[in-house]
């Protein structure tokens, strides 16, 4: 019940998003990810994903008094997955779904990565709408030990623009948007993706300081 309370229900229909197309495909590198909090899928937790942002955007501005809710980093609950306690290093996301394609396996590729990477790289993959159930069977018929949340309405897919499965999203530390890639990797790939963002965010720290 606790859950409920403060990852609110964000229906899909109500977000609006003011750039069309895949988040990452029109030069928007350099943004900051939107901040989201998702349920744990290995902890059965009740819930949508939690979208609203600090600045209130997608509850609409101005916002009404009843129609504030509580920002998604600023979440207090068990089994709440945060995507800013996920910012203090390069960030891998991965949005799938099992309907219409082999995304799932695609996730055995995000595993390998998150084995390899573990330490120096945070990695959060997100199943988009398919049944707590069945992604709890997934999880341990493939034997994934990275973190997989939950985004059992759609809204935080929609929130993200992702337009095929899968979608990565790579950020720099503090959740800047470095790159996005869709569609099936093989191990080799996805791993040169992730060393050019480690060698970026290497490059960016160097630049910032």
């Amino acid at each position: 019940m606790a859950f409920i309370a403060l990852i609110a229900v964000a229906g899909i229909n109500t977000i609006s998003t003011k750039n069309k197309g895949v988040l990452g495909a029109s030069n928007e590198g350099d943004l900051p990810l939107a901040q989201f909090a998702v349920p744990d899928a290995r902890r059965g937790v009740s819930g949508d994903a939690n979208i609203a942002q600090d600045d209130c955007d997608s509850a609409r501005i101005p916002c009404p008094a009843d129609s504030r809710r509580t920002p998604a980093c600023q979440v207090r609950a068990p089994g709440a997955i945060r995507v800013c306690d996920l910012f203090n290093r390069p960030l891998v996301l991965s949005f799938w779904f099992t309907r219409g394609g082999d995304c799932e396996n695609q996730e055995d590729v995000f595993e390998d990565a998150y084995r390899r990477y573990r330490g120096r790289v945070n990695f959060l993959a997100i199943d988009v709408r398919d049944s707590d159930a069945e992604v709890k069977k997934l999880i341990a018929d493939h034997h994934w030990t990275h973190p997989v949340g939950l985004d059992r309405d759609g809204a935080l897919s929609n929130l993200y623009r992702v337009g095929g499965c899968p979608t990565f999203v790579y950020a720099f530390p503090g959740g800047i948007l470095h790159s996005t890639s869709i569609g099936q990797l093989d191990d080799r790939q996805f791993f040169t993706h992730v060393d050019d963002l480690i060698r970026a965010s290497a490059q960016r720290d160097r630049t910032l300081r």
